[in-house]
């Protein structure tokens, strides 16, 4: 399989200079397929955790965002259950320009700062504006159960 220099340009960069707390390893069997870790950002309800994430990219990259999605069960009102992300730049605000890393960033710092106003998952954004509190002991809990070595 023939790769686009870009994507190769990035794959090189990610693997010899990844951004702080996040790796990203493709697949040997397809170098568009990557394997995801982020670590959960400091000070967040998240901090502690490793979180799995799958990262693919379609053909019409970069035109088009890549596919991203958590695999790691994470309590976050723009995550939905099956792991996909509500943020702008997976959808209406991708540019050519940006990079993996930079929607990979983009995505540790929606784990710092979840919108509740813009959610996926309805009902964690209830309880994220409704009762912030427990909703980030949730989010704690299921960092504990899901993103930590036991």
């Amino acid at each position: 399989m023939t790769l686009p220099r870009r994507i190769l340009k990035e794959t090189k960069k990610l693997i010899s200079d990844p951004p702080p707390g996040i790796s990203a390893v493709p697949h040997k069997s397809n170098p568009r397929y990557f394997d995801i870790m982020i670590a959960g950002p400091t000070s967040s309800s998240y901090e502690g955790g490793t979180f799995k994430l799958e990262l693919f990219l379609t053909d019409e990259y970069p035109m088009d965002p890549p596919k991203v999605r958590f695999l790691t069960k994470i309590y976050h009102p723009n995550v939905d259950k099956l792991g996909r992300i509500c943020l702008d730049i997976l959808k209406k605000n991708w540019s050519p320009a940006l990079q993996i890393s930079t929607v990979l960033l983009s995505i540790q710092a929606l784990m710092s700062a979840p919108n509740p106003d813009d959610p996926l998952d309805n009902q964690v954004a209830d309880m994220w504006i409704n009762d912030e509190n427990q909703a980030l002991e949730i989010a704690r809990k299921w960092t504990r159960m899901y993103a930590m070595e036991n």
